[in-house]
């Protein structure tokens, strides 16, 4: 077949790695930031949009490198890193779960003011971001064409967030997983729901037929989300078990050595403040 992806038009891919047919990842400097791409005829995906006009725009003119169709944006989840390009994107539609177009609109200036104070060094770029939340959304599925393929978007539950979701790209058996999968670095529990986490991973890797893609880091397979979920059901386990016997998060963290002190302190809060019905 002859299309915008073919073989026999498509140019070098450049930064881009095709890690399957028309789907292509791209990994970036900037807090190991991981991007998708995926390719139809005659349309075009992207997997987030990074985290400031300035980026959004390098990511744009590197997509426009692999293909000049018509570009539809997907948003992981609400986190600044994945959202604060889209308004670069307009007019491309931009879809999302309905909860992380409420937080943007809710909580997405604090994020600014908040990144913008642990990091100063992006203050400018973030003072010219546009806050643009999805524009399309959806609870638990959403089924897209992208050209001649048909791209899946589906909340599995919570688990980095309550919004966050995964894009399953059937015909080429690849799942981006956004920050529900994490490499190279510990997950991240700061807006995190520890409890539930591992049975939303087991839920993905109930999709998984082939390669995962996080939201940071490099490519990754069933075996590492299979590690990643032993790693966070035990410290779900530790603050059960803790908080059954009437012990705190102090308790708990003696029971639990997968991940650094600070990493582990911030999941058994987190874990203990659902055990109290706080989130």
């Amino acid at each position: 077949m002859t299309g915008p992806g073919s073989p026999s038009r498509r140019p070098s891919p450049g930064p881009w790695r095709e890690i399957a047919d028309r789907v292509f990842v791209r990994r970036y400097a900037f807090i190991d930031q991981t991007i998708g791409l995926v390719v139809g005829d005659g349309a075009a995906l992207v997997v987030d949009s990074r985290s400031s006009p300035r980026q959004a725009a390098e990511l744009r003119a590197e997509v426009r490198s692999l293909t000049a169709a018509p570009l539809v944006v997907v948003n992981t989840h609400h986190h600044w890193d994945h959202t604060f390009g889209n308004a670069f994107f307009r007019p491309a539609p931009i879809w999302g779960h309905e909860r992380c177009a409420a937080a943007l609109r809710e909580r997405g200036e604090a994020m600014r003011r908040q990144i913008a104070a642990e990091l100063p060094e992006l203050m400018a770029e973030l003072a010219e971001v546009a806050i643009d939340p999805p524009d399309r959304t959806f609870t638990r599925t959403a089924a897209l064409e992208v050209g001649d393929r048909a791209v899946e978007l589906r909340h599995l539950g919570r688990g980095h967030t309550d919004n966050d979701i995964v894009v399953l790209v059937p015909d080429a058996a690849v799942l981006f997983a956004g920050d529900l999968v994490e490499v190279g670095a510990p997950p991240s529990f700061s807006d995190a729901y520890p409890l539930d986490w591992p049975g939303t991973l087991g839920l993905l890797l109930d999709l998984v037929g082939g390669p995962v893609v996080p939201g940071h880091g490099e490519v990754s397979d069933r075996t590492h989300v299979e590690g990643q979920l032993g790693d966070i059901a035990a410290v779900a386990s530790a603050a059960r078990r803790t908080h059954a016997d009437g012990g705190g998060p102090e308790d708990a963290a003696a029971l639990v050595d997968r991940f650094p002190e600070p990493v582990t302190r911030l999941a058994l809060t987190r874990a203990f403040a659902q055990l109290r019905g706080e989130l």
